[in-house]
Formats: structure tokens, C-alpha cells, sequence
């Protein structure tokens, strides 16, 4: 079941080792196409024995024999067990692995682990989908088989989704790439994939999704400020590779437009961004035009925006034991789990016009952007990186004669917060220009516990 993602070893022939294509620490091309991939994390073996699995029992499926795509299915214990007693039906999460279109596995240790932790917490049946990778299989590959994947869901052939899952709360979810990929996917249930199978989808949860384009949309993509994990000249060569040169950085694919944006059916969005990545503004934007684009997002609880402060891209998977990462983790649970109509925590969305403050080239005045944006704050602590790919990524986007620190800092800027503070703050700006606002502000110090503001 599993597949070796990285393409096999074998001796070059002269020349061939000439560098075509340097992506690290993701992937390397060479001339004669042997390929290099550094981003990965160990195979994990599927086990259906819960009780050695943190309460989450978990079983490899193939999806589509034809194109090879197949999922793991985590299957939460406690759950399952109330379910198949009379009780609630559990929800479905479809889950898509990031990893810039060209790494990582569903059935790796970063994702397995990140995928038993959402399954167990959420008490969910999560779908984790084992896609195709560029360059060998460029985009549309992984969207053909995200959308294959989900019709395989949705016919509830399999055991587990037959006598546990609750159809009708099928949720989207993925990080990075994976999030732009669950975006796509949305569109194209909505529309039913061109063969009028309409797949309805309950919500989208996108972490830290991959969206970009040729205009900018503030300094942070002018500019590397030579602390963000990835450059703007690093994001711009991904899209182009990963499509095998066929599509540049203004595709809708990357760059979604407006008609698609209204053209989802799914009730309930949560976009999560982290402060310090450079593709933080895309994930802003999409969360901004969601609410503005769909007749559905009148619903005052319909988009729900998480900002982390201090923290870059793909942080919970490289610590999930990080206080920040815990706050994400039970921001999505809620999601999940909370009935549509509940107050949901949120950070405040921007309008369309603060999140075009460049104009195309033009580097924005300070305060120009993230002024109005709550954020879920977490005390200061030493960046853990647990399986190493965070630093990876951040050493190696260095450009040449800059250096960084070995160790990022997350807390509250310019200050250094109280090693002892548990409590999670949140800084805000009130806009004026809004109408029909309610807020309450409320503290908390006592260790492990977490203030939201619900902005409405």
C-alpha cells in the first residue's frame, strides 16, 4: 500500500548530475530527471489495534486502482464504539497532506501522527488521502486524485464509513498545498466535476494555504524581511515547477478568482494563518473574498480566521506539543464539532482594500497591513523543531550573505512575556468604519487556559 515517493537510485551517466532545478529543502531535479527529495519524514504502518495507537485504530484503502491513490483511515475508538451503540454518527474529514505539491506521504509520521491527533481530538473519521506528486505526476495530478478521493468517501463503500460516519458533516481539510488542493476541491464538488455528481461538503478547514499570484499583496511578498521560513523568489519558482511549466503563478489553480469563490456550496470555512509566514496574506485574502464572494457567508458564523502570532508556516506539525499548536488544534475541533449557528472564535476579517495596499509593486506604509487583525497569542518558548524540517526549510532559504538564528521566538513583539503566563492574550484594533460590532474582552492567567474573542 505504501508508495515510495522519491524516485529510485541509480548510477548517472556524465553530465546528468548538472542541477536543473533546486527547490531544497523540498526537492532537487537533475538533468536526465533523477530526482531528489529532503522533506520527508519516516513510513508509518497502519495498525487497526487501537488500544497500541493512542485510541485511534487506522487501515490503508486504495482509492482508485487504475491511478495507484489510496488513503489511510483513522478510526477514533471511544467514538466509533458510541456510534455503533446508538449514538452520534462521526464526522468525516478528508485530510490532504502539504508538502509544495512534490513531498511528503499520508503515510509518513509527520501526517500519520498529526492525522491520529485531529481524529482522536475531533472524534472524526479522517480520510488521510495519499496523492500523486509533481514532477513525475504534475498538477492536475494531486487535484484528480483529491477529487477521486472524495467521491470515494461519499459513496460509502468502505465498512468504516458505512457503519460509523455521518455523511451529511463531510468536512475538507488540508495544510499548505494540501490546503490549496481541498480549496480546488470544494470548487469542483460544488459543480460536480463536470458530471453533475454534486458532492456536498459540510466545511473547508485551510492551514496555512498555498495561494499565490504576480501581484503583490504586501511587503512580506516583496520583500524577505530574513526571518519568514520562505523567500518570495522561492514561492515563485514552486507553481511554475510543479506544473511542469504549463502554468504560471496567475492560474486560478494558485490565484483563485472571484467566480469560483462564489461558486462554493460547503457552509463553513476556517482559514488559519501564521503571523510570520510570507503566504499569510493569501490565506487573509481567500478568508476576505469567501465572506464577501458567497451568498452563504452572510451567516455571521460562516468564516472563521486564525492568525498565530510569532509563529511561521507549517508549525504545528514540526512541535504539536507547542501551546500555539494546541490552540490550532482546538480552534479546528471546535470547528468541526460545533453546530453551525454557535459563535465560533474568529480573528477579525479584513476588507477586500487593505489586503491590495501594494497595488501590484508598490511596498506598503507600516501599519498598512495586519493592523485590524486579532491574534491567538502563546507565551514565549524556544522554538522545538521535533522532526527537524522547520529548520531545514528556514536555513536553507537564507540568501546568500544573510544569516539568521538558530532559535525563532514566538510571544508578543518587541517585549518578552513571562516564562510562568499561560494565559493567551489577544491584541486588537477597532475599526471605526465598521458597523454592528460586539466584542467582550476577558483575561486569563491561570495555566493551559485560552481566551478567544468572537467578532460579529
Amino acid at each position: 500500500m505504501h508508495t515510495n515517493k522519491s524516485s529510485p537510485l541509480r548510477k548517472m551517466d556524465d553530465g546528468e548530475a548538472d542541477l536543473t532545478v533546486d527547490l531544497y529543502p523540498f526537492i532537487r531535479e537533475y538533468k536526465g530527471g533523477r530526482v531528489e527529495r529532503f522533506l520527508r519524514s519516516p513510513f508509518v504502518a497502519a495498525s487497526e489495534d487501537a488500544a497500541a495507537n493512542r485510541g485511534v485504530a487506522t487501515r490503508d484503502v486504495v482509492v482508485d486502482e487504475n491511478t495507484g491513490v489510496s488513503a489511510r483511515l483513522f478510526l477514533p475508538s471511544n467514538a466509533a464504539a458510541a456510534a455503533a451503540t446508538g449514538g452520534e454518527r462521526l464526522p468525516v474529514i478528508m485530510y490532504v497532506h502539504g508538502g509544495s505539491f512534490c513531498t511528503e506521504s499520508a503515510f509518513c509520521r509527520t501526517y500519520n501522527n498529526y492525522a491520529r491527533s485531529l481524529a482522536a481530538r475531533a472524534g472524526a473519521l479522517v480520510v488521510s488521502v495519499e496523492y500523486r506528486l509533481a514532477p513525475e505526476h504534475p498538477v492536475p495530478a494531486a487535484y484528480d486524485d483529491a477529487w477521486a478521493a472524495l467521491q470515494w468517501v461519499a459513496s460509502v463503500s468502505d465498512p468504516w464509513l458505512s457503519d460509523y460516519a455521518d455523511p451529511g458533516r463531510t468536512f475538507l481539510a488540508g495544510d499548505s498545498a494540501g490546503g490549496n488542493i481541498v480549496y480546488n476541491t470544494a470548487v469542483r464538488a460544488a459543480s460536480g466535476g463536470g458530471t453533475g455528481n454534486h458532492v456536498d461538503v459540510e466545511g473547508l478547514v485551510i492551514v496555512h494555504p498555498y495561494f499565490w499570484g504576480v501581484e503583490r499583496l504586501s511587503s512580506s511578498e516583496l520583500v524577505w524581511d530574513g526571518g519568514a521560513m520562505f523567500t518570495p523568489e522561492f514561492i515563485d519558482r514552486v507553481w511554475p515547477f510543479v506544473t511542469a511549466g504549463h502554468l504560471g503563478n496567475d492560474d486560478c489553480w494558485v490565484n483563485p478568482i472571484d467566480e469560483e469563490i462564489a461558486s462554493l456550496t460547503c457552509r463553513r470555512v476556517l482559514v488559519a494563518v501564521a503571523e510570520k509566514d510570507t503566504l499569510r496574506d493569501r490565506g487573509r485574502c481567500l478568508a476576505a473574498r469567501v465572506r464577501d464572494c458567497c451568498a452563504w457567508a452572510d451567516d455571521e458564523n460562516a468564516v472563521t480566521l486564525v492568525e498565530s502570532e510569532g509563529e511561521d508556516h507549517g508549525f504545528h506539525l514540526y512541535n504539536p506539543l507547542r501551546a500555539s499548536s494546541k490552540v490550532l488544534m482546538e480552534a479546528i475541533v471546535q470547528f468541526i464539532n460545533q453546530p453551525t449557528a454557535m459563535p465560533l472564535p474568529a480573528a477579525l476579517l479584513p476588507e477586500l482594500h487593505e489586503l491590495h495596499a501594494c497595488g501590484g509593486n508598490k511596498k506598503p506604509s507600516a501599519g498598512d497591513m495586519g493592523s485590524c487583525f486579532p491574534i491567538l497569542g502563546v507565551p514565549t518558548r524556544p522554538y522545538m523543531d521535533v522532526f527537524g524540517y522547520g529548520m531545514a526549510m528556514k536555513a536553507s532559504s537564507v540568501p546568500q550573505g544573510m544569516t539568521r538564528t538558530s532559535c525563532l521566538h514566538i510571544g508578543g513583539q518587541g517585549r518578552r512575556a513571562s516564562k510562568t503566563r499561560y494565559g493567551l492574550p489577544l491584541s486588537h484594533v477597532i475599526r471605526h468604519d465598521k458597523t454592528n460590532m460586539r466584542f467582550s474582552l476577558s483575561a486569563a492567567t491561570a495555566p493551559g487556559t485560552c481566551v478567544f474573542h468572537n467578532f460579529i
